[in-house]
């Protein structure tokens, strides 16, 4: 049973695309996480029927035509978004989490953001990826450190990475740059 479209709030019609839908609900906020920085929340996009359909369906299309064999979704938000993507491509999702987060064994990369390091992880064993062409989701690329460990992570484990589908990109922080040229697609552009 396949999906009804859902209906947008605004004039009743669904959204024609992934970009009026994220220009219709990001919510926007100056000076968040630090001062000069202009955050832009998802939350209102994933919360409305109509825009979070239009957004995963543009994702999906976008890492099949990837040639994905399975999805890799970014802790966290890359989980919700990678979930659904998955779902619809009718693949498996391989959840990159945060460090600490799984049992042992495990694979860890460390990274530094444009503000923090940290580190991600996948299982050791029990998921095996060797040999797959994998399509990572997440939320938002800035600086590229997250995806980049999470591509790093993959390689190790013998996945390949079939290329990157985010919602928006942070203009002016690189990120785009230092993903050594494999496929990425984004939906939206953070406005200046």
């Amino acid at each position: 049973m396949s999906p009804t479209p859902s209906i947008s709030p605004h004039g009743g019609q669904p959204y024609a695309s992934a970009l009026e839908a994220l220009q219709d609900k990001i919510r926007r906020v100056p000076d968040f996480p630090e001062p000069g920085v202009l955050f832009e929340d998802l939350t209102p996009v994933l919360a409305d029927p109509a825009a979070l359909n239009v957004v995963i369906a543009e994702m999906a299309e976008a890492s099949k035509e990837l040639g994905a064999d399975l999805v890799g979704g970014l802790d966290a938000r890359g989980f919700l978004l990678g979930s659904a993507v998955a779902y619809e491509m009718g693949t498996g999702i391989l959840a990159i989490r945060k460090k600490g987060k799984l049992p042992p064994p495990v694979i860890t990369q460390e990274y530094t953001t444009e503000y923090s390091s940290a580190a991600l992880e996948i299982p050791a064993n029990g998921v095996d990826i060797s040999g797959k062409s994998i399509v990572l989701v997440d939320d938002v690329l800035a600086t590229g450190g997250t995806l980049i460990a999470a591509r790093d992570l993959i390689e190790r484990a013998g996945g390949r990475v079939a290329g990157y589908v985010v919602v928006l990109e942070v203009p002016g922080l690189g990120g785009r740059e230092r993903l050594d040229g494999a496929p990425l697609v984004v939906l939206g552009k953070q406005e200046n």
